[in-house]
């Protein structure tokens, strides 16, 4: 089992990792400084707009799930991208949003996607 970063300072190392690449990073929504779970949007444009939900796999490892969009890139498909993650937002406030708009597909996961 890795040990948990804190999903505020996760989230703020995302945006520096952005930052320093030029990929543009932005929190959509703050959640629970502490343990709120985490939804990265990453917004590839022509090469798709996607969800990841962050998971612990079975053996204790960190993930990303799919949850919502795929690679095609248009409007209708960010859209939901969108309506997905505030739906989750009205359900569970300490959601953390964490948006990436990376037109170059510089940016990577921290861990791998995960299918359960």
């Amino acid at each position: 089992m890795q040990p948990r970063l804190k999903a505020g300072l996760w989230v703020r190392g995302q945006i520096a990792i952005c930052q320093s690449n030029l990929i543009t990073a932005m929190v959509a929504h703050k959640g629970n400084e502490e343990a709120g779970a985490v939804l990265l949007k990453l917004n590839r444009f022509e090469s798709g707009c996607f969800v990841y939900s962050r998971v612990t796999t079975l053996d204790g490892d960190l993930g990303w799930m799919l949850v919502a969009g795929g690679p095609d890139g248009g409007r209708e498909t960010e859209f939901n991208c969108d309506e997905y993650w505030r739906k989750q937002i009205s359900f569970d406030r300490d959601v953390w949003v964490l948006e990436i708009e990376d037109h170059k597909g510089q940016y990577e996961l921290d861990a791998p996607i995960v299918d359960f």
